[in-house]
């Protein structure tokens, strides 16, 4: 009986292709349409379709519960099949992708229903009226789309999406917040089609060969952003995506690197119902996996394993979209993220695309360049005409409005951008009629006379424009300029202007206590957030702070980040003037963190954005600034009183602490000669957070009521700290004398270790052991990351590489072996020739 109602979703992918590089309706059973340009939204669309046609047909046992929504499921493939519909399908291409959206869940719900019911079952729901309520939902919302698609309308329906969002408890498990898709940042309509079309192929591809991760490449201002972004917002619009997740300059204080995975993890749950399911039972069988700050065990354990029980269950290839992994910070900060996509274990992803966007920086290049499974496209290869004919419409609307531009002018603009978009954005800002002193003519003249160049220095050369109309190269406004630009860039995270004048407020110089609109105002056309107080000030696209950092890009106009003084002294002028006990006035210790329902708006009323910003990043400003006595006494007033508590509660609550440690190592560092006391209070602090991380991330007050009056009585802080508290508790008798010398134990191996080794950089532990197998641990958390098997006998010898790239074993199976420490992969064969046990291994140099 449901081969009837599957009749019309067969027909349809008989109709209608989206492989390779088809980009056009064809023949459609007696009627020969001609060979249309579809647009590549309305591709995304198709190619949806198609794939939650094919999900509906291969499942083997459909529910008769469902029965009516299938009927109407075909009676819309049916209806995207007629010859009406074809004909529309590219002016007419939002509907369409509403259309498919709403036919993609309607795919997971009749594939998921046994499991949905199950879990109705469990919340002692009516299963029979839950199945009516979502089939009528899901049909009268097709009804009104098919309805709007024939009358040529794209009038707004609200789409309601039903979601089975079972019992899954992410609490802890970190995510990047304002990391996602931004809509503001897609292309031009109709600009960039032939690239988008190339990927969304690439994306549909569905052969065994077809390489899972495209990078896409290029110089700074070719639009890279733009793209990724574009992509996204298409297949978000039609369910499709997975995750967007983007890293950028000004945000390097955040380390996004270290939450990628676990943000994307989350994401896809979201989206998924059978990735949620198995990212539940992976959290159930090791809870450690929320917090774990390993790499390695994240993407094996909360994306790839995941994915791997998902497959089948999932309409098409899941998208990620990962943009500007080159801001991330320094090559150590995406040197795991790099070797993961690299890795084998990537290429085994067959129901995975990652869209991956970055300059061709070394490190990025010599990692994924060669990656059979990686596919690069490169922006700057783009035909000279494609890329101006794109930058021209680009222009055209930007200046439509400026009479003093006409076709010559914008074809003049067009030539000088060198199929830069970024600078052709620039342009169309230096052209702005309000400008002071000037008329659009006489600037326009300025911007031709820009000497041409090569993307840099192009863009380098547009910069220097911008500046020089608007900054004097001398006298209080120039200073005024780069001290404000100074503040910017050695920001580790955006603030808006309020925020950024108190901060300014309390530098240490009066003569720097002025409103930095006064030099903001003038700077539209490279930074963002200075129309208003409340956005944060950050800049249009990164390659304006690299221009304004590097003395050899940028002489004039040169802005030194060398020395954090005066953020460091801000920051801890706000610690000593807003910290307080119980900042947030939680009534209860009863309670964790996540079961205070208003505790979001608690953080927002009572921790101002300027004082968890300078609880965050206080000791990473004082890491840059030479020792100064002043700031020296500020510090020893925070770590001397109650206030060093109140600064752990503050990052406590808005999910900072895992900082606190990084914190305090650098205040080690800074006093390590001239203060020694404050050294030993900080490594205090330090031992206090290690031993009870796990109780204040759950339960703020806890600070207070656990773990000052449970540290040892040789403890520094308690000493100075308990007797400024009254009603805590008190350990009678067999309290600890000091803190615990074994810090973690690590459980695992099920016979005698014979050898460990620590990785250069003190974050991995390596153990071989009598049960064959080589384990790696993180050494901060006591969690196994790996296990590396292969030796058929004891491991006798473990050592890694000095750059901890390699991990070296040797055995009493007479072998040695070599093994990648970042994806656990063993390298080429075992090293054979002994005749005998091994009992001793070592590495020189670089592998």
């Amino acid at each position: 009986m449901t081969d009837t109602y599957l009749k019309p979703l067969k027909l349809f992918n008989s109709v209608v292709t989206t492989i390779a590089n088809v980009r056009l309706i064809i023949r459609y059973l007696s009627y020969d349409l001609h060979r249309t340009q579809v647009h590549p939204y309305a591709q995304v669309a198709l190619s949806v379709l198609t794939a939650a046609s094919q999900l509906i047909i291969a499942q083997a046992n459909l529910d008769y519960a469902v029965l009516q929504l299938l009927v109407k499921v075909g009676t819309t493939y049916a209806f995207l099949s007629e010859e009406e519909t074809i004909k529309k399908i590219d002016s007419m291409r939002g509907p369409l992708a509403k259309i498919a959206r709403v036919i993609n869940a309607c795919a997971q719900f009749i594939k998921d229903y046994s499991e949905t019911t199950n879990f109705w079952k469990r919340l002692g729901k009516n299963i029979m009226r839950e199945t009516q309520t979502t089939v009528s939902n899901y049909t009268t919302t097709l009804d009104e789309l098919m309805q709007q698609y024939r009358d040529c309308q794209t009038c707004d329906i609200q789409i309601n999406m039903y979601r089975v969002l079972e019992g899954l408890n992410l609490e802890g498990m970190a995510y990047a917040g304002g990391a996602g898709l931004n809509t503001m940042k897609k292309c031009l309509e109709s600009t960039r089609r032939e690239i988008l079309e190339d990927i969304i192929t690439w994306v549909n591809d569905a052969s065994p060969d077809a390489p899972c991760i495209l990078w896409l490449h290029g110089q700074a201002g070719r639009g890279k952003s733009a793209i990724a972004h574009t992509i996204a917002s298409w297949f978000k619009d039609i369910g499709g995506l997975g995750s967007c997740f983007c890293f950028a300059r000004d945000r390097q204080g955040e380390h996004r690197e270290e939450k990628m995975l676990t943000t994307i993890a989350r994401d896809l749950a979201g989206s998924y119902p059978a990735f949620r399911r198995a990212l539940d039972h992976a959290l159930a069988d090791d809870h450690t996996l929320k917090t774990t700050p390993d790499l390695l065990q994240q993407w094996q354990k909360l994306i790839l394993e995941p994915l791997s029980k998902a497959k089948g269950a999932i309409v098409g290839n899941v998208v990620v979209v990962i943009d500007a992994l080159d801001e991330s910070g320094q090559d150590s900060s995406r040197k795991h993220i790099l070797s993961l996509l690299a890795s084998t274990e990537a290429a085994n992803l067959r129901n995975l695309r990652v869209l991956l966007t970055s300059r061709a920086l070394p490190d990025i290049e010599a990692a994924l360049g060669d990656a059979k499974h990686i596919k690069a496209m490169c922006l700057d290869d783009v035909p000279a005409e494609s890329a101006q004919r794109d930058v021209t419409l680009f222009v055209s609307k930007e200046l439509d409005n400026l009479k003093d531009i006409g076709p010559m002018e914008i074809q003049q603009i067009v030539e000088k951008s060198n199929g830069l978009f970024e600078w052709a954005r620039l342009a169309c800002q230096f052209l702005n009629p309000n400008t002071f002193g000037q008329t659009v003519k006489e600037r326009f003249k300025s911007l031709i006379a820009i000497q041409s160049g090569e993307g840099k220095e192009l863009l380098d050369g547009m910069y220097t424009a911008i500046l020089e109309s608007v900054v004097p190269k001398s006298g209080e406004p120039f200073r005024r300029f780069c001290s404000v630009m100074q503040q910017l860039l050695m920001m580790l995270e955006p603030l808006p202007m309020t925020e950024l004048n108190y901060m300014r407020s309390l530098f240490p110089d009066e003569d720097e206590h002025y409103d930095v609109a006064i030099v903001l105002r003038f700077m539209a056309p490279v930074l963002r957030g200075i129309g208003d107080h409340t956005t944060p000030v950050q800049p249009l696209h990164a390659s304006f702070y690299d221009f304004l950092a590097d003395h050899s890009r940028n002489g004039a106009y040169f802005i030194d980040t060398s020395n954090h003084h005066d953020l460091a002294y801000a920051s801890l002028q706000v610690l000593g003037r807003e910290l307080c006990f119980n900042i947030c006035r939680l009534e209860s210790s009863y309670l964790s963190n996540s079961q205070i329902p208003d505790m979001p708006e608690r953080i927002k009323k009572n921790i101002s954005s300027h004082l968890s910003y300078s609880c965050k990043f206080w000791a990473k400003h004082l890491e840059v600034c030479r020792f100064d006595l002043s700031i020296a006494v500020s510090v020893q007033v925070i770590m001397e009183s109650e206030r060093v508590l109140f600064w752990l509660e503050v990052l406590g609550l808005i999910g900072a602490l895992g900082g606190a440690e990084g914190s305090l190592k650098s205040l080690v560092r800074w006093f390590e000669v001239s203060f020694l006391t404050m050294a030993v209070l900080a490594i205090d602090g330090l031992r206090l957070v290690q031993n009870f991380f796990t109780a204040i991330t759950c339960s703020t007050p806890h600070l207070y009521l656990s773990a000052l009056p449970l540290s040892p009585c040789s403890s520094f802080l308690g000493r100075m700290l308990v007797p400024k508290f009254s009603h805590l508790v008190e350990v009678a008798q067999g309290g600890l004398k000091d803190w615990p010398a074994i810090q973690l134990v690590l459980n695992g191996h099920i016979s005698s270790v014979t050898s460990v080794a620590f990785s250069p950089d003190g974050n991995r532990i390596v153990s071989g052991c009598w049960d064959n197998t080589v384990r790696v641990w993180d050494a901060k958390s006591g969690v196994q990351i790996g296990s590396l098997k292969g030796h058929t006998s004891s491991v006798t010898s473990v050592a890694i590489s000095p750059d901890g790239s390699r991990i070296v074993s040797g055995s009493r199976d007479n072998t040695v072996r070599v093994w990648d420490a970042n994806s656990g992969d063993q390298i080429g064969s075992p090293l054979e020739g002994h005749t005998s046990e091994v009992t001793s291994v070592a590495t020189s140099g670089k592998f």
